[in-house]
């Protein structure tokens, strides 16, 4: 009698084992993993600084930035970019990996940077930009929201030719097919013969923003020689701004075109 009763408890207990088993399996799996929130700094900027250059820039979904800004007084001409990821939270946004990149400093064109700053959401985004062992003075901007940035990117409406300078004495010509492919030249007073280039110009699935992937072909004139550098570009104002950085952001390309 006591024999048979412990058969029947450990029949119960297979049985039950064998239920939880072919059940849907909902306590045993994995949970699918959840996309991390979209900065809420998240959107296409633009404003001034206190130095008198005006800034013109995008805060990505993942908190990434290129913030392009002109030269002195001179918003027809990109001087350079400062780019970096950040963090954003209640209104305060933090970067320690800025990589002010400028045509104008030469042949050390990058410094490093952190910026700290201030934002409402798609109202107004401020802050304060420090470089490191004060290679420079603290630069200060003051941007408001553009909701150009919540246009889907369209590449056929992007496809076209592109003018304008990229450095003092260099022009560049850039053409984007609709199927994003780029082509393009570059002309400088010291080298007729040009640099020329080929790449790519994705749309973004986040934001009215164009991933943008250029190799230069490494002619005499390519300050860049042989090298890919990758970036984004989007539209304002009816202008083509652009900015990619090579993989350890000691050289580049900004650039602000007109269509042809």
């Amino acid at each position: 009698m006591q024999l048979k009763r412990i058969q029947d408890h450990v029949l119960i207990l297979l049985l039950l084992v064998g239920l939880s088993a072919c059940g849907d399996g909902g306590d045993t799996s994995t949970p699918s993993a959840t996309a991390p929130p979209a900065s809420p700094a998240e959107g296409l900027w633009t404003g001034t600084t206190n130095t008198n250059r005006t800034v013109t820039g995008v805060v990505l979904d993942d908190g990434v930035y290129w913030v392009l800004y002109s030269m002195v007084g001179d918003p027809s001409f990109i001087a350079g970019v400062v780019q970096g990821g950040s963090s954003s939270q209640n209104g305060v946004l933090t970067s320690s990996n800025a990589t002010d990149f400028s045509v104008e400093r030469g042949t050390a064109p990058t410094l490093n940077a952190t910026v700290d700053g201030t934002y409402t959401m798609k109202q107004r985004l401020d802050g304060t930009i420090v470089y490191q062992n004060n290679a420079q003075p603290q630069d200060s901007f003051t941007t408001t929201y553009s909701s150009d940035y919540e246009s889907a990117p369209d590449i056929n409406a992007a496809a076209g030719t592109y003018i304008g300078p990229v450095a003092a004495g260099e022009n560049v010509s850039v053409t984007v097919s609709a199927t994003g492919a780029i082509t393009g030249r570059s002309i400088t007073d010291l080298s007729p013969t040009g640099c020329t280039f080929s790449g790519l110009f994705k749309p973004r699935a986040h934001g009215n923003v164009f991933d943008v992937t250029i190799t230069f072909n490494g002619e005499g004139g390519c300050s860049n020689g042989t090298a890919t550098v990758k970036g984004v570009g989007f539209f304002h104002a009816g202008k083509l701004y652009s900015a990619a950085l090579n993989s350890d952001k000691t050289n580049g390309v900004v650039f602000i075109g007109t269509r042809s």
